[in-house]
C-alpha cells in the first residue's frame, strides 16, 4: 500500500532550509476560498509544464533533485577500471548500454528475432511453461510469491489477474472520448511496433485484432478497482491439482516446473473469474490469435530497450494517455534501468553521499513524537469501543519502523551484466536474475528485515503483511524534511507523510490486519459499522469533487478511499505530535514567522507538498489508475473537515473551504 506515486521535475532548491516560502502563495486568492490556490498558485505560476512533464509538482521536484544526485554518482563510475563483476561495473555498463543509441538502432529488431521466431512456433503446451521462462515475455496474469495474507510468516505462491497492455479494464469497456482515444492510439502503437519487426501490413492489422479482442475478453471478467480493494475478495486458496483438473487450458503445473517449483501444491488465487477465462482463452481460442497476442506483449516489454523507433512508438501511446509532449531525455532513460535493476548497489552509493545519521536520528524523533500523537487520537475516539481501542494500540505499538536503508544490503553477484550482448540481451539476464531472487523465497520464513523500495526512492510505504512502516532517504530531503527547519515546517510536510503511513495500518484495507501482519478481523461488528459508515461519508465527499469540468469527470471517492483516510489521519496526528512537541520545548504558542502563526505555517507546508501543474489527459488517466486523489483535493478537500485548520485561518460559514460540523467527516 504505497503512499504515493513519484515522477520528475528541474529546479528544486536543495539550498533551501524551509518547508513554507511566501513565494509559493497566490496572495490574489483567498486561503478561507481556495487554500490550494493560495498555498501553491505562486509555485504553479513559477513552474509551468514543460513538454517532458504531463504532472509536475514539488513531489516531482524533490525527484529530480535525487535522479541528478544518482546520475553524479553512476557518472563517478569507470567501467573500464572497476573489477570485472563488481557492482560499479554492472551499474556503468547498463547505463553506457542504455546510452548507446548507435548501437540499438543499428540493431533495429534483431535482439528480439529468435524468441519471436519460438513466439510464433508455439503449439498451445508451450504457453503456460514459456510464461514462465521467457524473460520479457508477459501477458494473461501474473504470478510471484508474498507472505501469506493468513499466516505472515511464511512466504506462499500468489496468482493475480493482468494482460491488459492498457493496464485498467475501463479503457477497453468505457466509452468515453478519452478511453476512445486511448484505444485507437493503443491500435496504433501495436501495429506500429509489429512493423517495426518485421510483420507485414496484413500479418500486423491481424495481431492488432487479435490483441484487442483477447485483451477486451480479460477486461470484461476482471475484477474492478474498487473490487481490487477488498483483500478477502482476492484471497482464494486453491489446490494446484484442483485447478489442473479442472481448468486444464491453463497448464499450470508445467508454468511452476519452468520456476523449479514443481511441489507446490496449493495457490492463492487473487481472481477466479479471470483464471477461467485465461483457461478459456489458452484452450479455445485460435493458436494464431494467441502467438500474436503473445508477439505484442513480448514486442512492447522490450520496446524501451530497442532502437529509437520503438520508444518513439512507446511515448506516443504514453503522450495520448497521459498528454506529455516530449519524452525523457536518453540519460533519464538509462539511468532508470540500474537504479531500479541494481537497486540497492546504487543506494549504498546514495547513503554514503547523500544521508547523514544526523537525519536518521532526527527522523526517530519526529516517528516517536507521531506514534505518540496517534494513540492519543485512538484513545479519544468516541466511536470506538474500549475494547478494539486497546487492540489498535497493540497494533500501533507493534509497528516497525524502517528509515533510510536497510541494515544489509543485497547481493548482486550472480547477476552478470556483458556489454558484449545487446541491452535487450542484458535486460533479460536482469529479469532472470530478479525473478530467481523473488521465488528462492517460496516456502521460506518471511524475511521481516527486507525492504521493498530502494534507499534512494522518493516515497514510502505502509506494508499490512509486516505492519511496518518505511521512509527511504530519498525523501527525507526539502522540502519534505529538513533537520534544520522550522518545528511547524517539518511536521505539516514530512511529520503529515509518517502519520499518513502510520494512519495506512488503520485505513480500508490497512484495518483488517492484525499487529502480526495476519488478515484477521480484531475489531467489535459495531465498532467496524461505526468506521464504515464514517468511511462511506468520505468517499461521498470525494465523490462529490469534480475533477474535469470539462468532460464533468468525478473522483473516485471508493478508489481512494485509503489514501483519503491516511491524509486526514495525516494531517491530525501530525498537528497533535507539533503541538506536543512545542509544550516539550516550552513553547505552547509558537512563534510567528513571515506574518504566519505556527498552524498557518504547518498548513501551508503541507499544502507546499501537494504543489503542481497536471495535464487535463493526465488528470482523466489518474482518475483510473491512481488510488490517489489530485494534489489540489488532498489539500482542500481533505482540509475542509479539520476545525484547527478554521481556525488558523478564520474560515468561517459562507466561505467556500467551509464544511459545516454536521458535515464533516472525521475518522482517526
Amino acid at each position: 500500500m504505497m503512499s504515493m506515486a513519484v515522477s520528475a521535475g528541474i529546479t528544486m532548491q536543495a539550498q533551501t532550509p524551509r518547508g513554507v516560502d511566501v513565494a509559493n502563495l497566490d496572495t490574489t486568492a483567498s486561503p478561507r476560498n481556495d487554500f490550494y490556490q493560495y498555498a501553491c498558485g505562486g509555485w504553479m505560476k513559477a513552474n509551468p509544464l514543460t513538454d517532458e512533464y504531463s504532472r509536475y509538482g514539488t513531489f516531482d521536484q524533490l525527484g529530480e533533485l535525487n535522479r541528478s544526485q544518482v546520475r553524479d554518482l553512476v557518472m563517478g563510475l569507470d567501467a573500464s577500471k572497476a573489477a570485472p563483476g563488481s557492482n560499479a561495473q554492472k551499474i556503468a555498463d547498463l547505463y553506457a548500454l542504455g546510452m548507446d543509441s548507435v548501437r540499438r538502432n543499428a540493431e533495429g529488431h534483431k535482439p528480439i528475432d529468435a524468441d519471436l521466431k519460438k513466439i510464433n512456433g508455439f503449439k498451445r503446451k508451450d504457453i503456460a511453461p514459456a510464461l514462465a521462462s521467457m524473460p520479457g515475455l508477459g501477458g494473461f496474469f501474473g504470478a510471484g510469491v508474498g507472505p501469506d495474507m493468513m499466516n505472515s510468516d511464511i512466504n506462499v505462491m500468489y496468482w493475480q489477474q493482468g494482460g491488459l497492455g492498457l493496464g485498467d479494464r475501463d479503457y477497453y469497456l468505457e466509452d468515453s472520448e478519452h478511453t476512445a482515444a486511448v484505444r485507437d492510439a493503443y491500435k496504433k502503437y501495436l501495429y506500429e511496433i509489429a512493423t517495426l519487426s518485421g510483420y507485414k501490413v496484413k500479418d500486423a492489422e491481424r495481431l492488432v485484432k487479435n490483441v484487442m479482442d483477447i485483451e477486451t475478453e480479460l477486461a470484461k471478467v476482471a475484477m474492478t478497482r474498487e473490487e481490487l480493494r477488498d483483500p478477502q475478495a482476492s484471497y482464494n486458496p486453491t489446490a494446484v491439482a484442483e485447478l489442473a483438473a479442472n481448468y486444464p487450458g491453463l497448464d499450470i503445473k508445467g508454468f511452476f516446473e519452468e520456476w523449479k517449483l514443481g511441489d507446490i501444491d496449493t495457490l492463492i488465487v487473487g481472481q477466479p473469474k479471470s483464471y477461467a477465462k485465461v483457461a478459456e482463452l489458452l484452450n479455445d481460442k485460435d493458436l494464431q490469435a494467441l502467438r500474436d497476442y503473445l508477439s505484442a506483449h513480448y514486442i512492447s516489454a522490450a520496446s524501451r530497450y530497442l532502437s529509437d523507433d520503438y520508444t518513439a512508438a512507446n511515448f506516443r501511446l504514453a503522450q495520448a494517455m497521459s498528454g506529455v509532449q516530449q519524452d525523457q531525455p536518453r540519460w533519464k532513460r538509462a539511468l532508470a534501468v540500474p537504479n531500479s535493476m541494481l537497486g540497492e548497489a546504487l543506494g549504498q552509493l546514495y547513503v554514503e553521499k547523500y544521508f547523514p545519521q544526523s537525519s536518521k536520528d532526527k527522523m526517530l524523533e519526529l516517528v516517536g513524537d507521531l506514534k505518540v500523537a496517534l494513540g492519543q487520537h485512538i484513545d479519544g475516539l468516541s466511536w470506538m469501543s474500549d475494547e478494539t481501542k486497546k487492540r489498535a494500540q497493540e497494533k500501533l505499538n507493534a509497528f516497525t519502523v524502517k528509515i533510510g536503508f536497510p541494515d544489509k544490503w543485497r547481493d548482486y553477484s550472480a547477476l552478470a551484466i556483458d556489454p558484449k550482448l545487446s541491452y535487450w540481451q542484458n535486460i533479460q539476464n536482469a529479469i532472470l536474475f530478479n525473478q530467481d531472487y523473488e521465488l528462492a523465497d517460496y516456502g521460506k520464513p518471511v524475511d521481516k528485515t527486507r525492504w521493498y523500495m530502494t534507499p534512494q526512492t522518493v516515497n514510502a510505504y505502509y506494508n499490512p503483511g509486516s505492519n511496518e512502516i518505511c521512509f527511504p532517504a530519498g525523501i527525507l530531503q526539502a522540502p519534505y524534511f529538513n533537520p534544520e527547519a522550522d518545528d511547524a515546517e517539518n511536521y505539516g510536510a514530512i511529520g503529515v507523510v509518517i502519520g499518513h503511513e502510520m494512519t495506512h495500518g488503520f485505513d480500508d484495507q490497512g484495518r483488517q490486519f492484525d499487529k502480526d501482519g495476519n488478515f484477521a478481523n480484531w475489531w467489535t461488528e459495531a465498532d467496524a459499522e461505526a468506521f464504515n459508515k464514517l468511511a462511506d461519508g468520505l468517499v461521498a465527499q470525494f465523490d462529490a469533487v469534480v475533477v474535469d469540468e470539462e468532460t464533468g469527470t468525478h473522483a473516485n471517492g471508493r478508489f481512494t478511499l485509503g489514501e483519503n483516510i491516511a491524509d486526514q489521519g495525516g494531517l491530525r496526528v501530525a498537528h497533535t505530535a507539533y503541538h506536543n512537541a512545542l509544550k516539550r520545548k516550552g513553547q505552547p504558542e509558537g512563534e510567528v514567522k513571515e506574518g504566519f502563526t505556527p498552524d498557518q505555517r504547518f498548513y501551508l507546508a503541507y499544502a507546499n507538498v501537494w504543489a503542481g501543474n497536471i495535464r487535463p489527459a493526465e488528470i482523466l488517466s489518474r482518475t483510473k489508475s491512481d488510488p490517489h486523489s489530485l494534489g489540489r483535493w488532498r489539500v482542500n478537500a481533505s482540509l475542509r473537515n479539520l476545525a484547527p485548520f478554521f481556525e488558523a485561518f478564520e474560515v468561517t460559514e459562507g466561505d467556500a473551504m467551509y464544511r459545516p460540523e454536521s458535515e464533516r467527516v472525521v475518522i482517526w
